[in-house]
């Protein structure tokens, strides 16, 4: 399978979400199952190459090749952590 011929967008993001899609040439397209949305696994094996998080979210009929991706906007778990860490910080008087 062409795996270098597979096309990846930029990234774009909403106020929750950060998105891609992933376009397939037709021999690597007519793999994706039609009646499920992809497990990580599943899209790795078609030749897929993106870093871990990323959730096949929706499948465009009209466009069966094309792959729609998204995962939490990293940028929002980085802030979260260090609320959480900041929360969790115990003070001492002594």
């Amino acid at each position: 399978m062409p795996v270098d011929q597979i096309q990846y967008s930029e990234k774009y993001s909403d106020d929750k979400y950060e998105y891609r899609h992933v376009i397939l040439p037709i021999d690597i397209a007519r793999h994706v199952p039609k009646t499920h949305l992809m497990t990580e696994t599943e899209w790795r094996n078609l030749g897929v190459q993106q870093s871990p998080g990323w959730v096949h979210y929706m499948m465009h009929g009209p466009e069966p090749h094309v792959l729609l991706f998204r995962r939490l906007r990293t940028d929002l778990l980085t802030s979260r952590c260090t609320i959480s860490q900041r929360e969790q910080t115990v003070v001492r008087c002594n």
